[in-house]
């Protein structure tokens, strides 16, 4: 007997999500009759979220690589563009199956095959959200210190506090509010985001930025990897959840089209801005490593301040909201019995206990969060190969009851995905290095692999541990997991893909 045909009704078996004021609908399918969005309306969620002014201090970042101004720009763009791009290939899968992305990924995995990526997308999530948060928190400690309104640990408890609920409120209302709310930030954080900038241009040496010399191919890619892992690869497993509201109707290309406008528009420029003011002021460049929004807040005049903390908690806010709603579905999809609005709520008290750790505890903030990226970037990048592969792969829409039953066409664990996977990462992890050796030491276990295949050395150095090779620090391995990632699932799971699309 052959499933149902989605394109007319959600299937019989598969639960079916309820409009309200606040989202009720969890990992459901949604109805058809919610489904109204546009493919234009993935510009509000994705340009909200990335239009924060954090993504200036990559430009302190890439700097770090030792490649010139010219290089660091052409891997801005094609690490953003590129990263976006696929967003945008997943979130096709949102318009077909109408459910979360971590649902949509069973199609490849299994039913329940689906837990191994799904613990490593929570994760990612929950460090994204946090990140954010304390990124936001550690602004508004600067800005009242430099105003002289209040400083010390009760300044940031409050602010982590407020800023908690703020994320936790609109993520627990849902989707229609989020996308209302970053419909309204997007004008109102972009205009003055442009203000902020222009007051920076007379920051600018020119003469340095010119000056600069270039480095070697390998360390641009490793400010490619870290480009496309810190915007586009750190949103890809949440990229459906934002368009499982679209039409049926909606095309394949513009819902990939506007999902890369809007997540790459912004921070395009904003990077741009950033190696402009880096490559100017060293002192800048390494006070970015310590605080990312304090140190932009000191190059502002002292009128701008405010605004300038209004516009930057926001639009951290903005991207955090996103992280901690896709991170309640995610935690559904795992198994946990509970409401959607309750899932956010737990993630809310978690986002809300790491950050006072971090702001109170943690001595640097940058270390752990790069080594966090890549860490986690190499398992998420395998992942999305086998995603995208399957999803390209695909003739027609999810059969969306199967999503839900293990007895189904996608079974309960795809080996073959779940292999990959684990393969893809292995081989990843041995080729990425943790290049904050002090600040994370708990994960300088990665880069087994560079002596072996000549590739770099690990010099332990009394003064400090360090790898010597040009390739050492590419962090190839994220590479290297995506595109392993794809080439298996493209040849290996063809012939599956077609006889579950058959109803075998």
């Amino acid at each position: 007997m052959t499933s149902p045909d989605p394109t007319r009704s959600p299937a019989p078996d598969a639960p079916v999500g309820g409009a309200g004021v606040i989202e009720t609908t969890g990992i459901e399918i949604i109805a058809e009759s919610e489904r109204t969005a546009r493919p234009r309306d993935l510009v509000w969620p994705w340009f909200a979220a990335n239009v924060s002014v954090f993504g200036m201090s990559y430009g302190s970042y890439l700097l770090g690589f030792g490649i010139s101004f010219v290089q660091a720009t052409v891997v801005a763009i094609l690490g953003i563009i590129i990263s976006f791009l696929l967003c945008g290939l997943v979130a096709i899968a949102g318009k077909r199956g109408s459910a979360p992305t971590m649902v949509l990924s069973r199609a490849a995995f299994g039913v329940h095959g689906q837990k191994v990526p799904g613990i490593v997308s929570w994760l990612t999530s929950i460090g994204w959200e946090t990140s954010l948060a304390i990124s936001a928190v550690l602004a508004t400690a600067t800005v009242f210190d430099v105003l002289g309104v209040g400083s010390g640990q009760t300044v940031t408890v409050i602010a982590a506090i407020l800023i908690a609920a703020l994320i936790v409120t609109a993520s627990v209302l849902g989707y229609h509010t989020i996308m209302r709310l970053q419909s309204i930030l997007t004008w109102a954080t972009g205009a003055m985001t442009i203000l902020f900038m222009i007051l920076t241009i007379p920051h600018i040496d020119w003469a340095a930025v010119a000056s600069m010399p270039s480095g070697p191919p390998q360390a641009m890619i490793g400010a490619l990897v870290m480009v496309m892992t810190g915007f586009g690869l750190g949103w890809i497993n949440i990229a459906a959840d934002w368009s499982r509201y679209q039409k049926r109707s909606a095309s394949d290309a513009s819902i990939v089209a506007w999902n890369t406008v809007g997540g790459a528009a912004a921070p395009v420029v904003l990077v741009i801005v950033g190696l402009l003011l880096a490559g100017s002021d060293p002192e800048l460049a390494s006070a970015i490593e310590g605080d990312p929004i304090g140190a932009l807040i000191s190059i502002l005049p002292l009128w701008a301040l405010v605004p300038f903390w209004i516009v930057a908690v926001l639009t951290l806010v903005s991207g955090a909201v996103l992280g901690i709603y896709s991170s309640g579905l995610t935690l559904i999809s795992l198994g946990i019995r509970i409401p959607r609005p309750a899932a956010a709520a737990v993630d809310g008290v978690i986002l809300t206990v790491g950050t006072i750790w971090v702001a109170f505890f943690a001595t640097s903030f940058i270390g752990p969060f790069q080594s966090f990226l890549i860490t986690l970037g190499v398992p998420i990048a395998a992942w999305a190969g086998i995603l995208i592969a399957d999803i390209l792969a695909r003739r027609a829409d999810y059969d969306e009851r199967a999503l839900f039953d293990p007895r189904g066409r996608y079974g309960s664990i795809d080996w073959t995905s779940i292999v990959t996977m684990v393969v893809a990462s292995v081989l990843g992890w041995g080729l990425v290095v943790n290049s904050f050796t002090e600040a994370a030491p708990w994960n300088n276990w990665q880069g087994y692999l560079l002596q072996p295949l000549g590739l770099g050395t690990y010099v332990d150095d009394p003064a400090g541990a360090y790898w010597d090779g040009n390739w050492a620090y590419s962090n190839i391995g994220v590479l290297l997991a995506l595109v392993l990632g794809f080439s298996v699932t493209w040849f290996a799971r063809r012939g599956r893909i077609r006889r579950q699309e058959r109803g075998a």
